[in-house]
């Protein structure tokens, strides 16, 4: 039997986070995955503040690589990042509830363009990244939706 589409997506963004020390650090939760989209959430802890007492933008670029990661992941093609950009347009403080929405834009061949929003628990959008991703050897998980990764 055969993955759905979804399914596929799913089991790929399990994969992912199950083997992503840094995501699972910083207390990243999968909200949902389909392909090419993910919903990833993060709380702000004291310990991700910078000397401003804001939350550091290398954590909310962290989240937002993160979600671009999970939905451009989503056809079970091991992609990576090759270029990446943000734009802050307002601080997360501690307490803060912060979502990450990535949309895929394009895909074609081995690239593909993403742009993910990072919003509050106030639905007030935090910041603005775009990704470019290419695809690379490999697959995340086998037709039964399990781990490829050998020793899994």
């Amino acid at each position: 039997m055969s993955l759905s589409s979804e399914q596929m997506a799913n089991a790929c963004s399990q994969a992912m986070h199950a083997n992503d020390k840094a995501a699972q650090m910083l207390d990243m939760s999968i909200v949902e995955v389909r392909p090419g989209y993910a919903h990833l959430e993060m709380t702000v802890r004291k310990d991700m503040l910078n000397g401003h007492d804001i939350c550091h933008g290398g954590m909310i670029f962290t989240l937002a690589d993160t979600a671009f990661a999970h939905s451009c992941n989503t056809y079970n093609k091991v992609t990576v990042a090759s270029g990446c950009t943000i734009d802050f347009a307002a601080p997360a403080f501690e307490g803060d509830r912060l979502r990450a929405i990535a949309e895929e834009r394009h895909r074609k061949g081995r690239t593909g363009v993403y742009d993910i929003t990072v919003y509050n628990q106030n639905n007030e959008a935090l910041a603005f990244f775009r990704g470019k991703s290419h695809q690379i050897n490999g697959v995340l998980v086998d037709e039964n939706g399990e781990s490829a990764k050998s020793g899994e």
